[in-house]
């Protein structure tokens, strides 16, 4: 009897690990992503855009995260400068183009730990057509319950480089900096089940 009582119990604690080990799918939070770009403007400031999000899902395998994933969509309906007229000049052909090419993406190719939590990230970036390999320097902020909604929830923030004449955007470059600096920061949550 004490026998079978350790099996079940045995039983028992491998499927909790098992579910606890297996990776876990969250979907971005548009309300609470920032996708903010900055650039050199003729050397006399730094402009900041907040592209935004459509739609995320990223999954983390807490166990193994080397298996984890993330996936975006970011409209250029969403740019935001905070200047109407520079938000218009940016989605015309000579920047961005968003009548040709509405949506900017993000699908990630591989994540690699650094310790506990920090990760590179690396993925295929898809800006005005063209797409280029980047990588994102990403920290784990906080996993866990949400307070407020109880939902099993994620938040992390990363920040990047990249080379916008790479993409095919270079107008006014180098007055304009070809440079460009990203910091990001997202949450988000296990969907509730329908």
């Amino acid at each position: 009897m004490r026998t079978l009582r350790y099996v079940l119990l045995a039983g028992l604690l491998g499927a909790a690990l098992s579910v606890q080990a297996a990776p876990v799918t969250y979907k971005l939070d548009p309300s609470h992503t920032m996708v903010l770009f900055s650039w050199s403007h003729f050397g006399y400031s730094h402009p900041t855009a907040d592209m935004g999000i459509s739609a995320g899902t990223l999954v983390y395998d807490a166990q193994d995260p080397a298996k984890s994933s993330v996936d975006v969509s970011m409209p250029m309906s969403l740019l935001d400068t905070h200047v109407p007229a520079l938000d218009k000049h940016l989605k015309e052909a000579d920047f961005f183009n968003a009548a040709k090419y509405p949506v900017i993406t993000f699908k990630s190719t591989r994540v690699q730990p650094v310790d506990a939590t920090h990760f590179k990230v690396t993925g295929n970036l898809t800006v005005h057509g063209v797409t280029r390999p980047v990588t994102l320097d990403a920290t784990l902020n906080k996993v866990g319950p949400h307070p407020m909604s109880k939902a099993q929830s994620i938040g992390f923030d990363a920040t990047g480089t990249l080379m916008r004449k790479d993409f095919g955007v270079g107008a006014y470059v180098p007055m304009v900096g070809n440079e460009i600096q990203l910091r990001i920061t997202t949450e988000g949550s296990v969907p509730k089940a329908k």
